[in-house]
């Protein structure tokens, strides 16, 4: 899936959260000081804002297929190599990087096996893989509340629940089935703080994503009422929501076998 709206919008959606979850991520990635790391979906460059400033800027690599996105975070980290691609065909060598990771990437893969298969192929034999997804299955992501209330709203609506990766297990089952014989999982947590319904709901109406579209899709009076639903699902201002994604991290395989 391609984003194909503005990096300022995404960044007011998803990247008020992305932004918290990097550090978080890349601890559990084990990237430190040395590596010469490359990240798949890098969207306008939240994560990799944390990379730079952990390795520096010519140790990062960074591919998206957004246009807009590839354009932002070229701006936004002047030295680091950002091209557009998608994680299906990266344009790299067997081997070239170190460590390879993907926040909130895989699933938006077109095919998540096929794009962690080539992370994997791009990355040293030993060389770190890891990705995390939203619990969209168990409404522990920031997107719970509103398909919550839009199930409530439209019950024939399709979530993301049933997204790759969405559930415990599935993420790491992809990266065994992409030949990452030795990933393992684990949930990564942490809080976020509101100080009004506005400030949460906002976003929701700049087009981001399914559930940008979702929204684009309604007329005003219905757009109303669907935050009204939303008001229900999130407690009074302000407020601290508890968001969790599913990680995994595995090793990159033999590229001679």
């Amino acid at each position: 899936m391609t984003f194909a709206v503005a990096a300022e919008s995404y960044d007011r959606f998803m990247g008020r959260y992305s932004g918290l979850l990097a550090p978080i991520f890349a601890d559990t990635a084990g990237v430190r000081s040395g590596h010469v790391v490359l990240e798949v979906g890098c969207g306008p460059g939240a994560l990799t804002t944390e990379l730079v400033q952990r390795l520096g800027a010519g140790s990062v690599t960074a591919v998206d297929p957004s246009e807009p996105f590839v354009a932002a975070a070229r701006e936004r980290l002047p030295g680091v190599r950002v091209l557009k691609a998608s994680a299906e065909k990266l344009p790299f060598a067997e081997g070239e990087f170190d460590a390879t990771l993907a926040q909130l990437v895989v699933h938006h893969m077109a095919d998540p096996i096929a794009g962690v298969g080539e992370m994997a192929r791009v990355t040293r034999a030993g060389g770190t893989l890891a990705a995390c997804v939203w619990d969209l299955a168990g409404g522990r992501a920031p997107l719970g509340p509103f398909w919550r209330a839009v199930k409530r709203f439209d019950p024939g609506a399709r979530d993301e629940s049933d997204f790759p990766g969405a559930r415990e297990g599935e993420l790491v089952d992809i990266f065994h089935k992409a030949g990452i014989s030795d990933a393992e999982g684990e949930a990564l947590t942490f809080d976020v703080e509101h100080a009004s319904f506005e400030e949460w709901w906002e976003p929701f109406t700049l087009g981001v994503g399914p559930a940008g579209r979702y929204v684009a899709g309604l007329d005003p009076e219905s757009q109303a009422s669907l935050a009204e639903m939303c008001r229900e699902e999130v407690p009074p201002p302000p407020f601290t929501m508890s968001f969790a994604v599913w990680a995994a991290r595995g090793s990159a395989p033999n590229h001679t076998m």
